[in-house]
């Protein structure tokens, strides 16, 4: 039992910490969903928007020489206000500029590789909501355990 709790964190949910750790810390996209920084795994009830979800996500086994690697294509979808496509766009783009190339730290493993692919968004015809969505491309290489 001991073994399995010294295994290093799952590659994309640390990834996902890291990012989350770094988007928590900014003032302005603070700002700009309303006041602090909101970012769900799951719709929050009730919630107005400006918030982000993590979107779909993949992971692939891109190992070499040993090391154990993975490639990674992440979304992150953020809701604009009804009736407002640039609280959502402005608010993906403060996190693309603090996402691409970050020198982030996921838990277990170093990140050899995070840009900013692409930035899309769309307005729900029947909320009026827009999305922007960020997709995010990322390398990780397992840290070697002690």
């Amino acid at each position: 039992m001991s073994e399995a709790l010294s295994l290093p964190a799952n590659p994309l949910l640390a990834l996902r910490a890291a990012i989350l750790a770094a988007l928590g810390e900014d003032a302005e996209l603070g700002r700009l969903m309303g006041g602090h920084v909101r970012i769900h795994d799951e719709p929050p009830r009730g919630a107005a928007p400006v918030y982000a979800l993590f979107g779909p996500s993949e992971m692939r086994d891109d190992s070499v020489d040993g090391a154990l690697r993975h490639t990674h294509r992440l979304g992150l979808i953020l809701f604009g206000k009804p009736g407002s496509g640039r609280s959502a766009i402005e608010a993906a783009g403060r996190a693309a500029a603090l996402l691409h190339e970050a020198l982030l730290a996921p838990a277990g493993h170093a990140l050899s590789l995070l840009r900013v692919e692409a930035l899309s968004s769309q307005r729900d015809e029947r909320s009026g909501e827009t999305r922007a969505t960020l997709t995010l491309q990322a390398v990780t290489e397992r840290l070697p355990t002690s």
